[in-house]
């Protein structure tokens, strides 16, 4: 509201302190002519008078425009009445009038004119005559009169032409908001409605909103009233219906209220939700179904495990090379099959979960000493050099034994499964800020942008088809499940075609390590 009014109240102000120095230039062209003076100088209050209340809108265009003439009949009486030169002060007040832009104010000055000029005639007529003034005087008086007045006319035309343009404005404003599916409503201090547009604003006007809403939703329209903001709540004429509400306070104390149908929005975001829930529902089964096969595989496979490491080994007499062969060959079959079972087994527990750490003190380096060990000939058979950094002082942390070897073992058969011959694989073991953090370096030939985005998320692998075949795609994913299950985080680095780094963060170290 106050950017369209900046126009005209600078202008008005303008217009009043404009007559001030052209007074001021007059007064000093006379000599010996007090009456004049006086005359010149209720001119020049009036204006700074009218300049100081154009501020106090629409109070002070009243005060204004009854200054002027008072002004203009005490000017006149003292120039020789209206039949002096100072006569065409009379209608000052209406020239004042037109450059607030109203009509109300305007005929306000055309009625102060005609006052000025009965006042001034009386007054006249009960003075004796004034002496003979300067002819220029008069000139004066009209010139002023005449430009004060046409500047204020241009003023209120152009006022009339934006209040035209406003009210066009608005009538289109309004017709769009009718043809939306939405209600924009005006509210009290209390919630009630003052004004209504768009659909379904029949009627509204003078209802307090929380009537539009059921009773059981009303608390929370009272909550929404006092402090703002967004709600969906059931519309009070039909239960089964629903409305999105949207509250914004406005500076003068009340509200502004955007009221709209959300009866298809609430049906599909319910569907979305009952999606989602199938969903869950799904995983959860599947989840369960992994873990109840994983169990009823692990059986027959620690069997078979079993007795081909006893044909292996030759414990019950000679085998013929040929068979002992091929025993070998199915304990590590074996051995890679139950790694996957594991896996599976491990992934479903947390999915689920179910997964509960088994929390110990001990030394993580003697975790990650087992590893590397257990990773050795894995990587001589690759070809890479596997090398393990280890504080020299004992890091006691209170986690879980068999999670952490596990994390280790996940990423250094990640780091040799894409790392070439002639590469190295580095682990390494360190406190840092008060945390375990394991890292794993590799050498290796590293890992594109689109695959580093997704990896990490259950069953997504990265690499070509050879490099696919020897997992599941869960290795990063117990990893990051590990961590965040201690508390921790993982975070993994790459850039193609040198290398990566893994790096696993767990808040697990006791108060001695983290003194050291």
């Amino acid at each position: 509201m106050t950017a369209p009014r900046a126009t005209p109240v600078r202008f008005a102000v303008v217009w009043h302190l404009a007559w001030i120095p052209v007074l001021g230039l007059a007064a000093l062209g006379l000599s010996g002519a007090g009456a004049v003076l006086w005359a010149l100088a209720s001119m020049a209050a009036a204006a700074l008078v009218g300049a100081l209340a154009v501020a106090l809108q629409p109070p002070g265009r009243v005060v204004a425009v009854l200054g002027w003439g008072l002004a203009g009949a005490v000017a006149v009486a003292l120039g020789g009445g209206p039949s002096g030169p100072l006569a065409a002060w009379c209608l000052a007040p209406m020239a004042a009038a037109a450059v607030f832009q109203d009509r109300r104010t305007l005929a306000l000055g055309a009625a102060a004119g005609l006052a000025a000029a009965a006042i001034s005639a009386l007054i006249t007529a009960l003075t004796p005559p004034s002496p003979p003034f300067a002819p220029w005087l008069g000139l004066l008086a009209l010139c002023t009169t005449a430009i004060g007045l046409a500047a204020g006319l241009l003023a209120y035309q152009g006022g009339a032409e934006r209040a035209r343009r406003r009210v066009e404005s608005t009538e289109a404003a309004m017709a769009f908001l009718a043809a939306q599916p939405i209600t924009v409503a005006t509210l009290d201090a209390e919630g009630r409605i003052l004004r209504a547009a768009g659909r379904g604003a029949e009627g509204l006007t003078g209802r307090a909103l929380i009537e539009l809403v059921t009773e059981a939703d009303r608390p929370a329209l009272i909550s929404a009233l006092a402090e703002g903001g967004r709600l969906r709540t059931r519309a009070s004429e039909d239960p089964e219906a629903w409305i999105d509400i949207t509250l914004a306070a406005t500076a003068k104390g009340g509200v502004h209220a955007l009221i709209r149908d959300a009866g298809e929005d609430h049906a599909r975001e319910a569907a979305l939700i009952a999606e989602r829930d199938a969903a869950d529902q799904a995983n959860a089964g599947k989840s369960r179904f992994l873990a109840g096969m994983s169990h009823e595989l692990r059986t027959p496979l620690n069997a078979i495990m079993g007795f081909s490491d006893i044909m292996r080994q030759r414990l019950f007499g000679p085998l013929a090379d040929r068979y002992a062969e091929y025993a070998g060959l199915i304990h590590e079959s074996g051995e890679h099959l139950l790694e996957l079972i594991n896996d599976l087994l491990d992934m479903s527990k947390i999915e689920a979960e179910r997964y509960e750490l088994a929390r110990e003190d001990f030394d993580a380096r003697e975790a990650a000493t087992a590893v590397l060990r257990l990773m050795r000939g894995q990587a001589d058979r690759a070809g890479v050099t596997l090398r393990g950094v280890l504080p020299s002082a004992a890091l006691m942390v209170d986690a879980d034994r068999r999670a952490l070897k596990q994390i280790a073992l996940n990423l250094l058969a990640n780091a040799l499964r894409f790392t070439p011959a002639g590469g190295a694989v580095t682990l390494t073991l360190a406190a840092v800020e008060g945390e375990l953090e394991l890292a794993v370096v590799d050498t290796g030939v590293g890992i594109a942008l689109a695959d580093l985005e997704r990896l990490g998320r259950p069953y997504e692998q990265a690499g070509d088809a050879d490099k696919r075949a020897g997992g599941t795609g869960l290795g990063l994913s117990l990893v990051r499940a590990f961590a965040a299950l201690h508390g921790g985080r993982f975070t993994l680095q790459s850039v193609e075609g040198a290398g990566a780094a893994a790096r696993v963060r767990l808040p697990v170290l006791l108060p001695a390590a983290q003194d050291a």
